[in-house]
């Protein structure tokens, strides 16, 4: 089988809870390991080809979870960014952020504009975190930044088509190929509802801690096997 490479891939990275669950650990060490995972994972992904990676991190509902959650994710997350995407940047990938403008601690969103400085000429691929984020409020505020350049004169409202939309996102993406959401649960979640109108998906059942290469690999095979028409007739 010849594979195919989906040029962006995107991954729901569910289960963690579960994970730590199921083998009587806490919470903590379930997202511990996941982001142990992610780090693997990510690298793998880029060395097969794939050229831009986006993970839901954490959602602006993940919010009403537990005060011991969050902080201990909101930690997770600057030991993260301050250290394990070093290999990513050495490897000339852009790591970039989607998210809403307020609502992370500061801490965090100083060690986020860093690292978006530090990678920001780099061209070999483009790692896209989602964080604080949510697919409803995307298009909220891109329908408001859209608004405000109309009333600034910036742009004529007869302009505005899916390219100029797409180009006032939080980023400037491709549309998805791939949206993978590990843990077996069906669902999309609020998760880039514009960028995925066409993705093909992918639902296995392993939670996202063991979602390692070889899992990674059994959903490129799926992806070759799907007949993509983006909304015409299969010709063959």
């Amino acid at each position: 089988m010849n594979i195919k490479i989906p040029n962006h891939v995107a991954i729901i990275m569910d289960g963690n809870g579960r994970w730590a669950t199921s083998r009587g650990l806490s919470r903590s060490e379930g997202h511990l390991a996941g982001s142990k995972t992610l780090q693997k994972l990510t690298e793998h992904i880029f060395n097969k080809g794939v050229k831009v990676l986006s993970v839901f991190a954490f959602s602006t509902e993940n919010f009403k979870r537990s005060k011991e959650e969050v902080d201990y994710l909101m930690n997770l997350f600057i030991k993260m960014f301050k250290t394990n995407f070093k290999t990513l940047k050495n490897k000339n990938i852009k790591i970039v952020f989607s998210k809403k403008e307020s609502g992370l601690p500061e801490k965090l969103e100083k060690i986020i504009k860093q690292v978006e400085e530090e990678t920001k000429n780099n061209t070999a691929g483009i790692f896209n975190i989602c964080i604080n984020y949510g697919g409803q409020d995307e298009i909220v505020d891109t329908t408001k930044k859209l608004c405000e350049k109309v009333l600034s004169g910036e742009l004529d409202v007869n302009n505005i088509d899916n390219n100029i939309f797409e180009q006032n996102l939080y980023q400037d993406l491709p549309p998805i190929d791939l949206l993978i959401r590990t843990s077996g649960e069906e669902r999309v979640s609020n998760y880039m509802l514009w960028q995925m109108a066409y993705s093909e998906m992918y639902f296995p059942s392993v939670h996202f801690p063991d979602f390692d290469s070889n899992e990674f690999d059994k959903a490129l095979e799926v992806y070759t096997s799907r007949d993509r028409r983006f909304g015409g007739i299969n010709k063959k």
